[in-house]
């Protein structure tokens, strides 16, 4: 395929395209990083030695460890060769005093350009976009972010895509505009006329009750990160259902908020259950 040509931008819930490249880190596969549990937070930048993108590395670089904590692997993308990002690298550790701790990828044949549609002709027909993919374990893409060439990203608003998708998938809930940990979360609309009336007329217990449709809980930073610290591949879903019922209810089912039943398949952490779970938002 041309560099010119738009290539397929991959969905949101659709497998991550797995690769194999060249990189400041030698050969990396994707696949090496999730099906070792981490997340993975790929990333495409125009050009080594551009002003943009030495501020965003730099800001990178400094947040590396907030990343690491969290189980995120950075991994940047561009055309430039690894000499040119070794370069690089090491004229910005000398002018900001940072160190790069993450590998980046001389996607010289673009080959992932085209599997991740990174380059937008109409932005430029020779370098890609500002481009960001947040992926999970499951090598599930789950949040996809796209600039343009002239604007850098927020690093805080990236940890707090990956903070976000972490609840998620560690409390089974819902978040609300601007969240961030601590924060209270959204709690599942009632899904009958019955419970919708139950819910506005006297509430449910630990909810804070705005409208019927619109209800929130708590979920403490504490009680967050004492959960699964990152997302599990699961093989035996009685165990992870045996490890997340409450005491003294049984395995099989559970009964959730209003009475209604949880059953194994509300536990599996598939891209298949977030797509059923995604209709209760």
């Amino acid at each position: 395929m041309s560099i010119a040509q738009e290539a397929r931008i991959p969905r949101i819930l659709e497998s991550a395209p797995d690769f194999s490249a060249r990189s400041t880190e030698g050969m990396i596969h994707l696949s090496d990083y999730t099906s070792r549990g981490k997340y993975v937070l790929l990333f495409s930048h125009p050009a080594d030695f551009s002003p943009v993108c030495s501020t965003e590395f730099i800001a990178l670089a400094r947040a590396w460890k907030r990343f690491d904590d969290l189980g995120v692997q950075l991994i940047g993308v561009s055309f430039d060769s690894v000499n040119a990002h070794i370069a690089w690298f090491r004229d910005l550790e000398k002018s900001a005093g940072i160190e790069i701790k993450f590998p980046v990828v001389a996607d010289a044949d673009h080959a992932i350009a085209n599997l991740y549609g990174l380059v937008h002709p109409e932005a430029s027909r020779t370098s890609p976009v500002r481009a960001v993919y947040a992926i999970d374990p499951n090598r599930t893409i789950r949040a996809i972010l796209f600039y343009s060439p002239q604007m850098g990203r927020g690093v805080e608003e990236l940890i707090r895509v990956f903070e976000g998708l972490q609840a998620i998938d560690r409390k089974h809930v819902s978040l609300p505009c601007d969240w961030t940990p601590g924060q209270d979360v959204v709690a599942p609309a009632p899904v009958t006329l019955a419970d919708a009336a139950k819910r506005a007329n006297v509430g449910s217990s630990g909810l804070k009750v705005e409208t019927w449709y619109l209800s929130r809980k708590e979920l403490p930073v504490e009680e967050l990160r004492a959960s699964v610290p990152q997302l599990r591949l699961i093989s035996d879903i009685a165990d992870l259902v045996a490890t997340s019922k409450p005491e003294g209810k049984p395995s099989e089912s559970e009964s959730g908020e209003d009475g209604a039943e949880l059953k194994l398949e509300d536990y599996m952490l598939t891209s298949e259950s977030l797509k059923l779970r995604s209709g209760n938002l």
